[in-house]
């Protein structure tokens, strides 16, 4: 039997519950090397000899000295970031490593989250959608129309979404789909609102389903040693920008065959007041889509405000690829200080923080130039995506040595 806190504990309880919260962070989108460091920590508290090595489709977890170690193989899929399921589960593994919950009912309680049913039904969802790519094609420089295309295009691409989760077998085609059916449709609306900037509610519309956080988390792993996982991640992030891009092309083509050439102009601008309320907006948006609770949703606002905030005023000094080193430092910080203030954990306000700043629609411009064989713009683009991805790594990184986070998540 094993003390902890003055309670004994059976090793099976607490093999038990290590391998079910290692296998409930990873499907709610926990990267690989915080994994390894909580599932670590988790069997240092309860006292048992544990090494752990994650993939983002295998984790494996060893217990016991070196000449008697029992090993366990647990297949897993990458999973969606749930903030809320996150926030949840740091409860429950807080509970258990300080003493006021058994390894036992912290199993049985984590086995519980992963049964309970979605946090936002499917409508406010797909109206997430539509509110997260209205709010990027402000971001991207967009006027009235290209907002209003935006919105209908991410509502759109929401409907998709619910479908594919009725039928999980499109699951592996669905950003390609998207892809086309967004670039189908910007064309075709520039018939019915006017000449717009189609290019603009593309790729505003899309910009949910950009891997740029996906790409950031596997540069990460790669900073951390973790090549495993990084390299997988990379290769991952890779082949769903290959897939949209191929998906945009063959809607651009299909809608010229049908429709013609679309009908194409400059966009204009909004007033900078209009600014402040895209910054509140996206945030909202995201809390929902990344299903947080409503509670920690003033929180992701401010984090959103730091991000564009520490962004703007970092591209002034260092320009606009390394302006977002100097943001993800702001949201760092202030996320690590947010998780020792109120004893959450700090992903919570990061993701969405990061998510305002990730380089995927930097990277999308440079394959959708590259694709339409405007090689030196492509190639100077996806130059400055990799930029832009080593700036927030450094300032993710850096942020932790400047505020460390808590122990827990």
């Amino acid at each position: 039997m094993t003390t902890v806190t003055g309670s004994l504990i059976d090793p099976r309880d607490a093999i038990g519950f290590v391998l079910r919260l290692g296998r409930a962070l990873h499907a709610h989108g926990y990267p690989a090397h915080r994994l390894e460091e909580v599932m670590s920590r988790a069997a240092e508290r309860l006292r048992l000899t544990g090494q752990f090595f994650s993939t983002p489709t295998s984790i494996f977890a060893s217990f016991g000295k070196q000449e008697e170690q029992q090993t366990f193989l647990m297949r897993v899929t990458p999973g969606e970031v749930n903030l809320g399921k996150l926030a949840e589960l740091d409860d429950v593994t807080t509970g258990v490593l300080r003493g006021a919950v058994s390894a036992a009912e912290g199993s049985d309680r984590i086995e519980q989250l992963l049964a309970a049913p979605a946090r936002y039904g499917s409508a406010l969802t797909i109206v997430a959608f539509g509110m997260a790519s209205a709010t990027a094609s402000r971001f991207l420089g967009g006027g009235l129309k290209e907002i209003g295309a935006s919105a209908l295009i991410g509502v759109t691409i929401g409907l998709l979404s619910f479908f594919v989760g009725k039928n999980p077998t499109w699951g592996r085609v669905f950003e390609p789909v998207a892809a086309f059916t967004a670039s189908a449709l910007a064309a075709a609306l520039s018939f019915a609102i006017g000449p717009y900037a189609v290019s603009n509610a593309t790729l505003a519309g899309l910009i949910i389903l950009m891997p740029g956080l996906t790409l950031t988390a596997a540069m990460i792993e790669l900073s951390s040693q973790h090549l495993s996982s990084g390299t997988a991640r990379l290769s991952g992030a890779f082949v769903i920008f290959i897939g949209m891009g191929f998906g945009v092309a063959v809607g651009d083509t299909v809608s010229q065959a049908v429709f013609g050439n679309p009908q194409i102009a400059r966009a204009i601008p909004l007033p900078p007041w209009t600014e402040p309320i895209a910054v509140v907006a996206m945030p909202l948006a995201l809390t929902v889509l990344l299903k947080a609770h409503l509670r920690d949703a003033v929180w992701i606002v401010i984090a959103g405000a730091l991000a564009v905030g520490g962004a703007k005023l970092g591209a002034k000094f260092l320009g606009p690829e390394l302006g977002v080193f100097f943001g993800a430092l702001v949201v760092g910080v202030a996320s690590n200080g947010y998780s020792r203030l109120l004893d959450h954990p700090a992903i919570i306000t990061q993701v969405p923080g990061i998510l305002l700043l990730v380089p995927g629609s930097v990277g999308f411009r440079g394959l959708a130039a590259l694709l339409d064989r405007q090689i030196v713009s492509g190639v100077d683009t996806t130059f400055k995506m990799i930029l832009t991805a080593m700036a927030l790594v450094a300032g993710t990184l850096i942020a932790n040595i400047v505020v460390p986070s808590r122990r827990e998540l």
